[in-house]
């Protein structure tokens, strides 16, 4: 065994904790193997026989990620990846197989996958791979928790504040928002604060960023 030990990604005091290895093979001998290498390295793990087992286990939203066999007993790992990209499930997957070849596994790099290792891999090439597989799943939680935040904040906008958030990002001045709502410049500048400071936003430029994220267009002048 090993004596490697995971080091986690760097994290804000808001982000994930606790990251899960998610381990579906039909062999036990592997899955007992598996279990042991990741647990002794301080991951947590849980493992499973097929995929319907582990599409039913209820899911923490921490960081994770999964080793898929790609032969597991009638049914297919490379199958069974469609299959979540389709169902919505995103989680890095890292793939293992005893019979892969060339074809298989640029398939299954080209829908996302991690890695594509042979049996039987070396445990730093697996540690490896779910390493990398961990941080890129943390990164992803961080930008949807970052995304909802965002939204969260947009909806705390009044009408009239959108209205100068999509003048602005239009490019609009303020005398010129003014004239298009027929508001006075300087209620215009109050209501331009209020929408940085409730979007966080520290510049125009990062005003129009958060703007493109949350999907609001620009308004067209009518003058």
């Amino acid at each position: 065994m090993t004596s490697w030990s995971y080091s986690k990604p760097p994290q804000s005091p808001k982000a994930p904790k606790e990251p899960v290895v998610y381990v579906v093979d039909d062999d036990e001998s592997m899955r007992l193997a598996l279990d042991g290498l990741l647990r002794s390295i301080g991951l947590q793990v849980q493992t499973f026989e097929s995929s319907r087992d582990f599409l039913t286990f209820a899911k923490r939203d921490v960081p994770g990620c999964l080793i898929l066999d790609v032969r597991l007993r009638g049914e297919s790992g490379l199958a069974f990846q469609e299959q979540m990209e389709k169902s919505g499930v995103r989680i890095p997957i890292v793939f293992m197989t005893g019979h892969g070849d060339i074809a298989m596994t640029v398939k299954a790099m080209k829908a996302g996958a991690v890695d594509f290792l042979a049996k039987p891999f070396r445990d730093q090439d697996m540690l490896d791979a779910v390493a990398s597989a961990l941080a890129r799943d943390s990164e992803r939680l961080l930008a949807e928790q970052s995304g909802a935040a965002l939204r969260t904040s947009f909806e705390a906008l009044t009408q009239r504040e959108r209205e100068v958030l999509r003048f602005v990002v239009a490019g609009l001045m303020n005398k010129q928002i003014a004239a298009e709502l027929n508001l006075s410049e300087v209620t215009v500048k109050v209501h331009r604060g209020q929408v940085m400071k409730k979007l966080g936003a520290r510049s125009v430029a990062d005003l129009v960023r958060m703007a493109e994220t949350l999907g609001v267009e620009p308004s067209r002048r009518a003058t």
